[in-house]
């Protein structure tokens, strides 16, 4: 994958790898966020399409679900393209894991309490929900993948 990457950014003029390069991990997590972003979206219309009648718990169920796709992609994606995030120890790879997944269900919260309050109470559409929640989760993700998961040891030890 990363070959490919860079195959592809080799193929720019050299001002665009410039900024490419300068700007790297928010291009990546753009691009990896962006597809975390379809398997969320689309697992999630899956199961609304799937089941039948519109009980209460289906809006629950499509949070859930794309959430554990979802994330099980993040987290391996982010780690290794977007973070660059090495970890020597089997205790050191699943602090990383606890971390990330632990970040990733404080959002999931707030995805479930979005749904919970403007689909199954206030009856908005969950097309236009699940929408505009990414957006949020989006911005959500990054910052807390920033400043608590994946942060850079040599940074940590200089403060």
């Amino acid at each position: 994958m990363e070959k490919l990457i860079k195959a592809c950014v080799s193929i720019l003029p050299e001002s665009l790898q410039k900024i490419y390069y300068k700007y790297e991990e928010k291009f990546m997590y753009v691009l990896f966020g962006g597809l975390t972003t379809v398997i969320s979206i689309v697992t999630k219309l899956i199961v609304f399409a799937v089941i039948a009648g519109e009980p209460a718990w289906e809006s629950t169920a499509g949070v859930v679900i794309s959430w554990i796709f979802a994330v099980t992609f993040a987290f391996f994606t982010n780690k290794k393209y977007v973070f660059k995030n090495e970890t020597k120890t089997p205790k050191e790879f699943w602090t990383v894991f606890a971390s990330f997944y632990g970040a990733r269900l404080a959002t999931f919260v707030v995805e479930e309490l979005m749904f919970v309050l403007l689909c199954d109470i206030l009856h908005l559409n969950k097309t236009v929900i699940t929408f505009a929640s990414q957006v949020i989760i989006f911005v959500a993700n990054y910052i807390l993948s920033k400043l608590f998961v994946f942060r850079n040891k040599k940074e940590d030890k200089s403060e």
